[in-house]
């Protein structure tokens, strides 16, 4: 059954699991707040991951942007498929939500020593959201009346808590095993929802699930067109006017596109009843998000370079961009249009334009070109998709 909206003044419900069906799911306030905290730990990685590119140390930056964005998407994931099952909205779940939003900016915090190799306020952030997050488990365990939920919740509490453990023990490890139990424990994260709901989902909602993550993929797409704000204002300045000016144009058609090919159809069509799909569209947006907050990573490369600043080539700084745009299309197009069955959807349409796109630092103007094959893509994408609807109508 559904849940009726809370009043502010509600102290405590029972935690049971919602209505998988429920209609007019929406986020909700407290939800959009919680995204709000975790765009600062986005955009603090953007900015390191760019400085390290800037040093020379593009592989360095790279793996430990990896890293750490893996922090950042796990622990928001956690939290956003948990709302969308067990969304009580009383005061005992919107004071685990505090402390999970406080995490996350200790999260944030840590992320420039996490760059230099010190996880360990990093780590003490991502501790303080999962032990929140066990406790919420927990609560649903004791809580909810049917019996596969409850044992669903018991398996997420205990797998969290063993590897919660984990990521402390590891910031007392050798340096040299570092690496390997990090690796191991990313998979045991990624396996913890596998095991847990193996015979049983939990009582997560497909357009809820599909709003959430929409809505998060808005903010880092936000946070990629900040970096072109800036790159405007520096051309404002006066100093290499027309170069950033066309990184500027191209970075903005390079992100309305990015927007316009994620937002094209209802998202929720790709999360089933079917567990095994609903990993892989959610598990897959780990690029989708990484990529997007690297777009905004590459433009402010490209706005610094021509300022200067910076150890690398020109070359070596547009081909950040240029991956990064690949790796968006490529994996939106895997996530969001292939699956659909359409002649067009199957196309290699999108697979062919990132391919391009990769070549793109080649050319005098990279940043502008990869707007413009974006547009490409989007026009020739919106014309297949006409003449789809004009062959089924005439059917």
């Amino acid at each position: 059954m559904s849940l009726p909206k809370p009043a502010a003044h509600v102290l405590r419900r029972t935690m049971r699991g919602r209505d998988p069906g429920e209609e007019h799911r929406t986020a909700t306030t407290l939800e959009l707040f919680f995204d709000l905290c975790f765009v600062v730990a986005v955009s603090q990685a953007s900015i390191q991951f760019a400085e390290q590119v800037l040093e020379g140390h593009a592989a360095h930056g790279l793996a430990y942007y990896a890293a750490v964005f893996f922090a950042i998407w796990w622990a928001w994931m956690g939290f956003s498929w948990f709302a969308s099952a067990y969304d009580t909205d009383d005061v005992p779940y919107r004071l685990a939500v505090f402390v999970q939003m406080a995490g996350a900016l200790v999260l944030a915090a840590g992320v420039p020593e996490a760059f230099a190799g010190d996880f360990t306020v990093i780590t003490i952030g991502y501790a303080i959201m999962r032990i929140s997050s066990v406790s919420q488990w927990i609560r649903a365990a004791v809580e909810d009346p049917d019996p596969a939920r409850a044992r669903v919740a018991r398996r997420y509490a205990i797998g969290i808590s063993v590897l919660q453990a984990g990521w402390i023990g590891r910031l007392w490890m050798p340096e040299a095993w570092q690496l390997w139990f990090f690796i191991v424990l990313v998979a045991g994260e990624l396996l913890v929802p596998v095991i847990s709901e193996r015979d049983a989902p939990s009582a997560w909602h497909p357009e809820h699930i599909a709003e959430r993550f929409g809505l998060f993929t808005l903010i880092v797409l936000g946070e990629t067109v900040k970096s072109a704000t800036i790159a405007v204002q520096h051309a404002l300045d006066g100093a290499h006017l027309l170069q950033l000016s066309l990184l500027a144009l191209g970075g903005l058609l390079t992100v309305f596109t990015m927007w316009w090919m994620y937002f094209a159809r209802p998202n929720d069509e790709g999360l089933v009843t079917d567990n095994r799909q609903a990993f892989r569209w959610g598990y897959g947006h780990y690029l989708v998000l990484g990529s997007a907050a690297a777009v905004g990573t590459g433009l402010e490369i490209g706005a610094a370079l021509l300022d200067g600043h910076g150890h690398i080539s020109a070359f070596a700084g547009a081909w950040v961009f240029s991956t990064a745009v690949a790796v968006f299309v490529t994996v939106t197009w895997l996530l969001h249009v292939r699956p659909h069955g359409s002649k067009a959807a199957r196309s290699l349409l999108h697979p062919a334009v990132a391919l391009l796109v990769l070549l793109t630092p080649f050319t005098p103007e990279p940043y502008l070109a990869t707007g413009l094959l974006m547009t490409v893509l989007l026009a020739l994408s919106l014309y297949n998709a006409n003449r789809t609807t004009r062959r089924k109508a005439f059917l």
